[in-house]
């Protein structure tokens, strides 16, 4: 998985990573910030969410969670796995789609 993060270095005294020049971009700003952006190789997880019903649980949680995590979990009942779902949606602004809460709430209450 690649993904592209922007590093700011403060000039004042930190020494800049080494980078190829065909790795990154740079631009200087105001107050000697240097910003560059660096494309990483991250590790690939290839662990799902198991079952038929769990595409919702996939497309949705794994942005943040490992299934493993989650499975770890202790069995909680419906009601709780709602208000914890609803916590991730509200607290920690999880871009869950509202029509995808029961199927996913459904499939934590099962397992």
């Amino acid at each position: 998985m690649n993904r592209t993060w922007i590093l700011a270095i403060a000039a004042a005294g930190l020494a800049a990573p080494a980078f190829a020049a065909s790795d990154a971009t740079t631009v200087t700003g105001p107050g000697g910030v240097t910003l560059r952006s660096v494309t990483v190789d991250l590790p690939q997880s290839d662990r799902e969410f198991p079952g038929t019903d769990a595409a919702a649980i996939n497309n949705n949680c794994l942005t943040c969670h490992s299934a493993g995590m989650v499975l770890r979990q202790p069995p909680f009942p419906q009601e709780k796995w709602a208000e914890i779902v609803n916590k991730m949606i509200q607290t920690y602004k999880a871009p869950i789609d509202a029509a995808d809460v029961p199927a996913i709430v459904d499939y934590l209450a099962k397992r």
